[in-house]
């Protein structure tokens, strides 16, 4: 089927657009949508990851759950919120870590854009969710196509930093050749799990070590 998918990420994932799976997923949304339910984020943007960070263009991955449930949040990259909106506490706390690294002051924005222009996958591993549910796509499909990015990425590419925070994230290690990526892990940036060990993991400063250690451009976090 045709996907309306940024075209480098559409030919490396072609296969994955006939598969039964992915047109499960694509019944699944049209039968929701058909009975009323809102499901974020809005159609346009539910491949936004991929828009802004074309295949040959990813350096760092930094993996999600699902988007933002509430209205107006989800934008297509994980951990990101929309200018204008309030950043959810996840975020301010990756924020507050940013600071503590690298003493970014704390953004008025949560527009995670930047990042993602600059080579920074922000993927979540389910792209769509219903409105106050969380959760609620977590078995529609989306894990089979979004495990299939991160095996073509750490298949096809080298020297890619991984970002996985929280238990969620750590069980995708699997998928990743690790002779030939980095993998930092820490705890989740939520309020119950970030004084755990995502406070003082120093991600950001170390990926951009590993980025400067390959002769690559280091991610300005600042936004």
């Amino acid at each position: 089927m045709d996907v309306q998918i940024e075209d480098s990420w559409k030919e490396k994932l072609r296969d994955e657009f006939s598969k039964s799976y992915f047109l499960q997923i694509v019944t699944h949304l049209k039968t929701e949508r058909s009975t009323g339910a809102t499901i974020y984020p809005p159609g346009k943007l539910i491949f936004n990851a991929f828009e802004h960070t074309p295949f040959n263009k990813v350096k760092v991955v930094i993996l999600g759950q699902d988007p933002y449930h509430g209205p107006k949040q989800a934008m297509g990259l994980s951990f990101s919120v929309p200018d204008g909106i309030i950043p959810p506490p996840s975020l301010i706390n990756i924020f507050k870590e940013l600071h503590k690294d690298i003493g970014m002051a704390i953004p008025s924005t949560g527009n995670l854009t930047a990042w993602a222009k600059q080579g920074v996958l922000l993927l979540n591993a389910v792209l769509t969710v219903r409105a106050n549910e969380p959760a609620s796509h977590s078995k529609i499909g989306w894990m089979n196509f979004t495990d299939a990015v991160i095996k073509k990425i750490s298949d096809e590419k080298k020297g890619i930093v991984f970002l996985l925070w929280g238990r969620f994230a750590q069980e995708k290690q699997v998928l990743i050749d690790e002779t030939k990526h980095y993998v930092l892990k820490a705890a989740h940036p939520s309020p119950f799990s970030a004084e755990k060990g995502f406070f003082g993991c120093k991600h950001f400063s170390r990926t951009n070590e590993l980025l400067i250690k390959q002769g690559l451009e280091p991610i300005d976090w600042k936004l």
